[in-house]
Order: C-alpha cells, then sequence, then structure tokens
C-alpha cells in the first residue's frame, strides 16, 4: 500500500513537473535554469510595465465573411474592421481596412500565419507613424519571439536608415484568439517608410523568391548585370521595362566597383558605412539568408548613393537548425559558424555567398573601417540592445504563454530567451576574434569614417 501511495506520488510530481516545463519561466527562473550562472536574463525590474511601448495590446479583426483568412494574393484581400486596445488610451483605435496573408515558407510551412494588415486611411499604430500598411509577424518558428526584434532594435542603434519599430499585439480573428504577433511597419516607400520620392527614387529586393528564377512571371524583376543577383522592384509601383533596365544599369556601375574593391570609386555610388553596419548584423546573428539571397533590401534616392536596408527577415538566423525547418524550432546550438566565413575576400570559412557582398574585403581600407565600426557595435549588442530586447520580452511574458498554449511548440520560451543570451554572448567574443584575425585587420581604426 505504502510503495503505491509513494508511486502515485512521484507520478503526480513528474506530472506537475512536465506541465510547470512546458511553460515559459520569468526571467529570474530562465536565467538560474541556464547552465552558464554568470548570465543575467533578468532586465530592470520596473521594465515591463514603466513604458507603453513594451507592453502588449489586444487586437481585433472582423472580416467581412468571418471565415478567416485562407490566401495571401492581393487578389483576395478581404474587407475588415480593426480594433486596438491598450493600456496607453491614445492608442487605442477602431477603423476599417483589409487583410490578407503574406510570407513565403512562413504562409506555407506553418500553422500560425501571418497577415499584411492595409487600413483604409492612414493612422497611427501604438505610436508609430501613420501609414495605411501594416504587417503582422506571427515569429511561430522563432522559440523567444525576439530575433526580429534584436535586430531591430540594433538597426536604430547603429542609426540604420528607415529601421523596423516593434509593438507586440495579441490577435483575436473572426472571434479565434490567434496569438502573440509582432505589428511593424510594412517596408515600402512613403513618407514614414522608406523616404524617397517614390517614382525616381527606387526600392529594390535581393530576393530568390520573388527575383526572375521563382518568379518568371513578375514583370519587375531581373537579374543584376554583374553578379547575377535576383532583384525585384518593390517601387515605384508598376514599373516599366524602361525604368527597370535603367536601374539596372544604374545597380551595375555600382557592381563594377566593387568587383574591383575600389573604395574611392564605391563610395561614390553606396553609403559604404551603411554596408558595413548592414552586413555585421547579418553575419553577427548568422542570418543565412544572405546566402541565397532573399530578404535584403537596397534603396536609392534621387541624385542619392544606393543604400542597404532595411533589415528584415530573422528567423533563419541564430544558427537555426534547418534539417527541422518544417516542424522544429531548434537554435543556438554554435556560435562558430559564418555567413560570409573567416576570409570573406576568398570565401574560406563560411558559405560561398554572392561575390557583391564580399568582394570590398580584397581592400585593406574597407577592412580596416569594418573593424572599426565592429569595435563601437561590439560594445553596445550586450550592453544596450540586448536589455532593450529583454524589455519587450519582460513586457510579453503574460501573452507568451497564452500563445503557447494555443500554438503548443517542443521548447519553454523562458529557456530559449537565456539560450539566446549565452549564444549571443558567446557569439560577439567569437566574432570578435574572427574580425581581428582578417587580412587587413590590424591596421586597426585609424582614419574611420564614422
Amino acid at each position: 500500500m505504502k510503495k503505491t501511495l509513494l508511486c502515485s506520488l512521484l507520478l503526480l510530481i513528474f506530472a506537475c513537473t512536465v506541465e510547470d516545463e512546458q511553460k515559459p519561466l520569468p526571467p529570474e527562473a530562465a536565467a538560474e535554469s541556464s547552465p552558464d550562472t554568470s548570465m543575467q536574463t533578468k532586465a530592470d525590474s520596473t521594465s515591463a510595465t514603466d513604458d507603453y511601448q513594451y507592453q502588449v495590446a489586444q487586437m481585433t479583426i472582423e472580416t467581412e465573411y468571418g471565415h478567416g483568412v485562407w490566401s495571401k494574393e492581393k487578389e483576395d484581400y478581404q474587407n475588415c474592421t480593426v480594433s486596438l486596445t491598450s493600456n496607453n488610451p491614445d492608442w487605442c483605435y477602431e477603423g476599417t481596412g483589409r487583410i490578407r496573408g503574406r510570407g513565403n515558407s512562413t504562409w506555407y510551412w506553418y500553422e500560425k500565419k501571418p497577415y499584411r494588415l492595409k487600413l483604409d486611411k492612414k493612422h497611427e499604430m501604438l505610436g508609430l507613424a501613420a501609414n495605411k500598411d501594416w504587417v503582422l509577424l506571427a515569429n511561430y518558428r522563432d522559440p523567444t519571439d525576439m530575433m526580429n526584434t534584436l535586430v531591430f532594435i540594433m538597426g536604430q542603434g547603429q542609426e540604420l536608415p528607415y529601421t523596423n519599430h516593434t509593438r507586440y499585439v495579441e490577435v483575436t480573428l473572426d472571434g479565434d484568439y490567434v496569438g502573440l504577433y509582432q505589428l511593424t511597419e510594412q517596408i515600402e516607400t512613403g513618407k514614414s517608410r522608406v523616404d524617397i520620392d517614390e517614382n525616381e527614387g527606387c526600392l529594390i529586393a535581393l530576393d530568390k523568391d520573388d527575383g526572375p528564377e521563382l518568379s518568371p512571371g513578375a514583370g519587375d524583376n531581373f537579374w543584376s548585370t554583374v553578379y547575377r543577383l535576383p532583384i525585384c522592384v518593390k517601387s515605384p509601383d508598376d514599373v516599366t521595362t524602361e525604368r527597370k533596365n535603367a536601374i539596372r544599369a544604374d545597380l551595375a556601375k555600382l557592381e563594377r566597383a566593387i568587383q574591383t574593391a575600389d573604395l574611392t570609386a564605391v563610395e561614390e555610388l553606396m553609403d559604404v558605412d551603411v554596408f558595413i553596419e548592414y552586413m555585421l548584423i547579418q553575419e553577427l546573428v548568422y542570418n543565412v539568408e544572405v546566402d541565397a539571397p532573399r530578404s535584403v533590401y537596397m534603396h536609392k534616392d534621387v541624385g542619392g548613393r544606393w543604400v542597404m536596408g532595411p533589415l528584415w527577415d530573422f528567423d533563419a538566423g541564430y544558427d537555426f537548425d534547418w534539417s527541422t525547418m518544417y516542424t522544429g524550432h531548434n537554435f543556438f546550438s554554435s556560435y562558430r559558424e559564418l555567413v560570409l566565413g573567416t576570409d570573406p575576400a576568398r570565401h574560406i570559412g563560411g558559405y560561398y555567398v554572392n561575390s557583391f557582398f564580399t568582394d570590398l574585403w580584397h581592400s585593406p581600407q574597407f577592412v580596416a573601417r569594418l573593424v572599426g565600426h565592429w569595435r563601437v557595435l561590439r560594445e553596445r549588442v550586450m550592453a544596450d540592445y540586448w536589455p532593450e530586447t529583454l524589455r519587450y520580452y519582460n513586457g510579453a511574458f503574460d501573452a507568451l504563454k497564452r500563445d503557447y498554449e494555443r500554438w503548443p511548440i517542443d521548447k519553454r520560451y523562458a529557456l530559449e530567451i537565456s539560450r539566446m543570451e549565452r549564444w549571443l554572448r558567446h557569439r560577439v567574443d567569437y566574432f570578435d576574434q574572427v574580425i581581428n584575425a582578417y587580412p587587413g585587420a590590424a591596421t586597426g581604426i585609424k582614419g574611420v569614417k564614422m
């Protein structure tokens, strides 16, 4: 009898433990659960409630026919009503618009769907500048929900132009609670977006999915002249063949300058400092999408230079295990993997990415300049950008638990955010060694233009 009671008690304790392990832990517990006891996962104790931008708002969307969203095609936009409830009464909103799905792999592979929202009238959303077009990122593959957020924070801190912002909302769609979403700006031209001339400027995506190989009938794409990059023209809309050829010819001038690694010539055609910051962030978070490439944006205003960005789409970084891409949420295994490699100019030690991204490493002056930029970024990653990310995590903690109940995955948020921090700390140290070992890096930061 005693043995039976003991076994029952042990089973009860085990069941409770298993159930508890499936739920996110507070940041304090996440830090304690980590093998690295030196880690400090908890943000400031006041950070979760002091500022509205870190708090999760409630969004309710009702479609015209009440049957959810079934397509991501432009012709399948559905009329809808949208309401937002925030702890900041000035951020509450009610209006009408249209909704459809969005994304490629994220739409087709995963149950939790991302959405594109187009309001009928421009309006601010949770303190972000007024616009009609908004994106709801599902972040289903991301077991922390913070991968894009960290990169956006770094981009803003490093002053990369037109970097997106993060707000978190819990979405109820046609009466169905569909979980926690990241609300952010649609990448497009406009006063509160990529602020360039919408007709004479251009916004392009270097993207395999939207390029001529995988979207041959799109009419807005082409192969670049020198490096044969898959280019899709995002702006101007309805681009003519003449305009598309002009963009291609203009981009070819930059490609030829990069191919010769003539830094002075490149500087006349592209903002080199932004290029450096952009590529440092891509490599720091091990974003292998650069290899395809996918989700790489560039823009150019009238009479201006080419500029990298905005930054976009980072849930395939952080050492994502692609062998489990359909069902897995496996990240953070190794901090020693590289996209560009230990010697990018010679394609050694990483992916064989398109040489458009690596030929400038043939220039010692470029490498010296990159080292200078890295030394500034290195000091801010864990001191500034990670604590800011934790403020969003702490603010979303209860919503993360509800999202888990709606979309149970094989990971615990609190443990994964702890693993993300540990990976990032090791990554910064390792990447520092790699950069300092680049051929030409020893020339230091003398004369670096910041």
